[in-house]
């Protein structure tokens, strides 16, 4: 059995290669965000580089944190390789450890690392995410990350009749909604009124919106300072239509998903991505096993460029298939549950009858 100091040799080794990995690619995605920003934002009014390096600083931890699959696989890939580089996997073999065994420390620090990112980055990136679209509105029409270009709508019916509400984000939990569009209908669901503000808030029994444009009809627009429109919604109801799921961290997940069920709402886009977040630990370990299984190749054949090549790919289809897999669980054909955890044990299930078949006959 490996010993705890060659055990803790090879975890040592995995960390401090993430830990690189991590840090230069956020550095290269820092970088082209504020280049992105800079490039779609650069001639709107209110622009300036402190805005765009600010945005980009907060859109870099939910970047980040959708790049970490792809870092635990590369981080594990590099440290197979540099081990066997340095032949310390030839020798642990000649000591009669197994690839099990060695593979184990590696996978304890894959499993680390996304319970890391689970606990630690996904909150910061949430927090990142929602001050990210409060930044993004202070110059208006920017389009980023953080703004959608297709708005999401909800309607309200009050004794005054039914009004079709849009935003480009909702913030406060959804009690503050960026760049709103207020449609009032008549009885024949006819729109006999548009206001367009900057934002708006609710507030008990009212929306409250500032800086509004209100067009009637073939009237001309009249811009207000202010303006009230009734409502009967609540926060939870309209923070469960109109807040991205990215923007709420996996300890608040839980009870989103509860109050949008009690509201007979699915909640399927809240679920599909708390059940995301707790398939990236395990999903590490599927990466680690797959960078084993190109390892193996490499360490017998000596095709270090192939091997890469064929490891990333490998790693790049798994991700793929999350993500296709994912937008059928959000969509409701398939369980968040199982559109989760199917492409992880498949990819697990890969690497362990590769290695059960080149190690153990």
């Amino acid at each position: 059995m490996i010993g705890p100091t060659l055990g803790g040799y090879f975890f040592r080794r995995y960390a401090v290669i993430t830990l690189w990995n991590f840090v230069g690619i956020a550095a290269l995605v820092f970088i082209v965000t504020f280049t992105e920003i800079s490039g779609r934002s650069g001639g709107l009014p209110g622009y300036s580089a402190r805005w765009a390096l600010g945005l980009a600083a907060l859109q870099l931890p939910m970047i980040m944190q959708q790049a970490v699959p792809f870092v635990g696989l590369i981080s594990a890939i590099a440290t197979l390789l540099s081990l066997n580089r340095k032949y310390e996997l030839v020798i642990a073999r000649a000591a009669g450890i197994s690839a099990w065994q060695f593979l184990t420390p590696i996978a304890v620090g894959a499993f680390v690392f996304g319970l890391a990112s689970v606990t630690i980055l996904n909150p910061i990136a949430a927090t990142g995410f929602s001050a990210a679209q409060a930044v993004e509105a202070e110059v208006r029409g920017a389009n980023t990350s953080a703004n959608p270009e297709s708005e999401r709508w909800i309607k309200q019916r009050t004794d005054e009749g039914e009004t079709i509400i849009g935003a480009d984000a909702a913030l406060e939990g959804g009690t503050v909604l960026v760049r709103p569009v207020f449609l009032r209908l008549n009885e024949n669901d006819r729109i006999v009124e548009r206001l367009d503000a900057a934002r708006a808030e609710l507030q008990e029994g009212r929306w409250v919106l500032t800086e509004v444009v209100r067009r009637r009809g073939t009237s001309a627009p009249e811009r207000l300072k202010a303006a009230d429109v009734p409502t009967n919604l609540q926060p939870e109801f309209v923070g469960e239509q109109l807040t991205q799921p990215e923007s709420v961290s996996v300890f608040s997940l839980p009870g989103k998903i509860e109050v949008a069920r009690s509201f007979g709402l699915r909640a399927n886009a809240f679920a599909m991505q708390f059940h995301s977040l707790l398939t990236l630990p395990p999903l590490l370990v599927a990466m680690t096993l797959i960078a084993a299984t190109v390892s193996m190749r490499f360490a017998r054949m000596g095709q270090s460029a192939t091997v890469i090549l064929g490891g990333i790919l490998a790693g790049f289809l798994l991700y793929v298939v999350s993500v296709l897999v994912k937008a059928f669980g959000t969509a409701g054909f398939v369980p968040p549950f199982v559109a989760a955890w199917t492409p992880v044990m498949v990819a697990m299930f890969f690497g362990v009858t590769f290695l059960l078949y080149k190690e153990d006959g």
